[in-house]
């Protein structure tokens, strides 16, 4: 474990701008060397052993929610070097929210994201990378979004796009789990053939393709009945001829949107009267918010997937860049599909 002592200093990101249009590139953020922060009263500092990549990252930059100068915001797991709180001792392992930097304070005071509340890990009980994975928010977005939200029945047909990602993978175990035929969409054939040969996917078809309208229809012969979004763009256009009556559409991301100049992301989907924009009946469309799901669902999602996790029934992919340095890269790589599976910086 890190000794502190009142000289050292640490490496960190704080965003630079907010970005205009387009993926992150190297002058949106600053790298910088400060002061590994003291704990107050109730704090502790932890040093980051995992930075997640997420999506949602970046609208938070585009969108002003993040501000220049501020920490670059990241879910983490870190451990703790220091402790003036009475839950937490130096060694313990945490899920918790110290950004892009190399420590970070947890606490009294301290600006958690709202629903991202640290959690003490069991280093024992699973890889502690799996906190901000599969047995993380990621995880419990996946389950919101298929299990709570559309309720997938046996012998339905579930599609999911980003089938190799963090959140795809899980998905659509999930809906597999459930009985459910279940078709992925993703990119290159490795991945494609990842989701069928290692998740058990019934199909998977790729984005690429210049036929994705025929080649998705082939292997939905009977429509789509629960459809789990993380693409938008083409990939939908592709989806919603084959929505069929009755079906559900849970909005996780629509990361193909992310880049454009307007970064609201929402109106492929629905027109200004809150119908769907495409001519189906009663087609159920979901916006999904993993804040909302967290207190009635984490612990129930958490005995679930733990209990597939150990018994090898829920498999799970890790992309690992390492280096806080690459943080930058990392995310540019994640938003344009460079990839394959949950993407994570070895800090």
């Amino acid at each position: 474990m890190t000794e502190l002592s009142t000289t050292d200093s640490q490496h960190l990101w704080r965003l630079a701008r907010k970005p205009s249009k387009g993926w992150p590139t190297d002058g949106d953020f600053n790298w910088t060397e400060e002061p590994i922060p003291d704990p107050g009263a109730n704090q502790l500092c932890s040093r980051t052993i995992y930075l997640s990549m997420d999506p949602y990252q970046w609208v938070r930059r585009r969108t002003g929610t993040e501000q220049p100068g501020d920490i670059c915001h990241g879910r983490t797991v870190s451990q703790v070097v220091k402790s003036n709180h009475s839950d937490y001792d130096e060694g313990d392992y945490l899920f918790n929210t110290n950004g892009w930097s190399e420590f970070g304070l947890t606490g009294d005071g301290i600006d958690h994201f709202n629903y991202m509340l640290p959690r003490k890990l069991d280093a024992t009980a699973a890889p502690l990378s799996t906190a901000i994975g599969v047995l993380g928010m990621l995880g419990l977005t996946a389950y919101a979004g298929s299990i709570v939200q559309c309720d997938p029945q046996p012998g339905e047909t579930f599609v999911v796009s980003a089938a190799s990602g963090g959140v795809g993978q899980i998905a659509g175990q999930l809906a597999r789990i459930r009985g459910c035929r279940v078709v992925g969409i993703a990119g290159v054939d490795e991945k494609c053939q990842y989701v069928v040969n290692e998740l058990g996917f019934d199909a998977c078809v790729s984005h690429l393709s210049e036929t994705l309208g025929d080649d998705l229809k082939c292997a939905c012969p009977d429509g789509i009945d629960v459809y789990f979004e993380n693409v938008g763009g083409k990939v939908f256009d592709a989806v919603a001829p084959l929505l069929n009556t009755k079906s559900r559409v849970s909005v996780c991301g629509m990361i193909s949107q992310y880049g454009l100049a307007d970064p609201h992301i929402s109106r492929q989907l629905w027109n200004e009267t809150g119908q769907p924009h495409f001519d189906r009946n009663d087609v159920t469309i979901h916006d999904l918010f993993v804040g909302n799901f967290v207190k009635d669902y984490q612990t129930k999602f958490l005995a679930e997937a733990s209990a597939w996790y150990r018994d090898g029934e829920l498999k799970y992919r890790e992309d690992f860049w390492d280096g806080l340095e690459k943080a930058p890269k990392a995310l540019n790589a994640m938003l344009t599909g460079h990839n394959f599976g949950k993407m994570i910086v070895r800090v």
